[in-house]
């Protein structure tokens, strides 16, 4: 295949020398030739230095590097990104364990592919890219998925359409790319049962990167009150019932995100200490001082780039403001942040900002980030995007 050359400007291969896989769009000096956006690009330096395979895209971030090596992307080399993810996986014990059966399979920069996810669930695994040039190879991806997997999954279902970038020149509809499966199954985490709907729920269908998370709030909050705030389907809930919470409260804007977590409620071993409501936090937040003894603070990413990370901070401090008001003295408070664009230390700095404003004494019991199935390459510190800080408040 005909491969289009890139040449960067001098001095601007020095991040890729150091394996970081973004070339941005102020670095690039030539382009030979026409260039669309998904086609697949060598990068060269200003000295004609091979650097870098990658896919092109409109915007800042001009390539996405999949290989630092001049390999041919075929099939081989794709089946090969599937198969060093699968064992990576295997070494974390995750395909061969009893209790849990939902783990994700591929972490874009993490795994050497930018642009892709992969999240498996039992027996069918769900693609979602986010490049058009990762689109346009998710059958080679699927193919390679059922070649690795030797028979052990029953479907592949692409769910792109959302995750796309906009005007992408593709036209994108969510399906099935093998096999077929019905909308959705029930999984095992760490022994706790949860009902996951690929097809019409977020993302792929569950936030997998909470795993270890909620496995040690579960060491905290036995016979105690817990409120889950920005709940989704429950998943720090379930845990927490599980964990023998006296009483849990989960709380989320979306009626649906409420009907999923109720389901999953009625999966845990004490339904009947669990009660949803479907209401913004800040609203339910209000007149319930020293009512929990554990809350837990996940939103959504209220900053997806730069020129809305200000306000995205002003957001958590008074969300942990809030709840730092509110919490009983000797409370425990699970506090995340998943904007790629605040990075810990930033966050960290917003949440301390919380809790002069809330005039209460905190210390900090443990610094969390996303569990060893979401990878950070060592290259590219920017692919830890969840941070997280469990607090005492005196």
């Amino acid at each position: 295949m005909s491969i289009t050359k890139l040449y960067l400007a001098p001095g601007k291969e020095n991040s890729l020398k150091r394996f970081h896989p973004w070339v941005f769009s102020g670095a690039i000096r030539k382009i030979d030739g026409e260039v669309a956006e998904g086609d697949v690009v060598e990068v060269y330096s200003h000295k004609r230095e091979f650097l870098g395979l990658g896919h092109f895209a409109p915007g800042s971030i001009a390539v996405r590097v999949f290989s630092f090596d001049q390999v041919e992307p075929n099939y081989s080399f794709w089946k090969s990104m599937v198969q060093q993810a699968y064992d990576y996986r295997k070494r974390l014990g995750l395909l061969d364990s009893a209790d849990t059966d939902v783990y994700r399979l591929l972490y874009a920069e993490g795994d050497g592919v930018p642009g892709l996810i992969v999240d498996v669930y039992k027996d069918v695994a769900v693609v979602q890219t986010h490049s058009v040039g990762m689109y346009l190879v998710r059958e080679q991806i699927a193919e390679a998925l059922q070649e690795v997997y030797g028979g052990a999954l029953k479907a592949v279902y692409d769910k792109s359409a959302e995750s796309l970038p906009q005007k992408a020149p593709v036209d994108a509809v969510n399906g099935y790319l093998y096999g077929e499966s019905s909308a959705g199954t029930e999984v095992l985490e760490n022994g706790n049962r949860f009902f996951v709907d690929w097809e019409s729920g977020q993302k792929t269908g569950f936030f997998i990167d909470q795993r270890e998370n909620r496995t040690l709030l579960g060491q905290y909050v036995k016979d105690k009150k817990v409120l889950n705030t920005f709940c989704y389907t429950g998943g720090f809930s379930v845990y927490a019932l599980n964990a023998g919470a006296a009483e849990v409260h989960s709380v989320d804007s979306s009626k649906k995100a409420i009907e999923l977590t109720d389901k999953n409620a009625s999966l845990s071993q004490a339904p009947e200490k669990h009660e949803a409501f479907a209401i913004d936090t800040f609203e339910f937040l209000k007149g319930k001082e020293d009512r929990y003894d554990v809350i837990i603070l996940d939103p959504p990413a209220f900053a997806k780039s730069q020129n809305v990370r200000h306000n995205a901070l002003m957001g958590y401090k008074r969300l942990n403001t809030e709840a730092m008001k509110k919490i009983k003295p000797g409370g425990i408070l699970f506090t995340f942040s998943c904007s790629q664009v605040v990075d810990k230390y930033l966050f960290n700095n917003t949440v301390m900002a919380a809790a002069i404003e809330a005039g209460r004494n905190i210390k900090i019991m443990h610094h969390l980030s996303q569990p060893a199935d979401h990878p950070i390459s060592i290259f590219h510190p920017e692919g830890e995007y969840l941070k997280g800080l469990v607090l005492f408040v005196e």
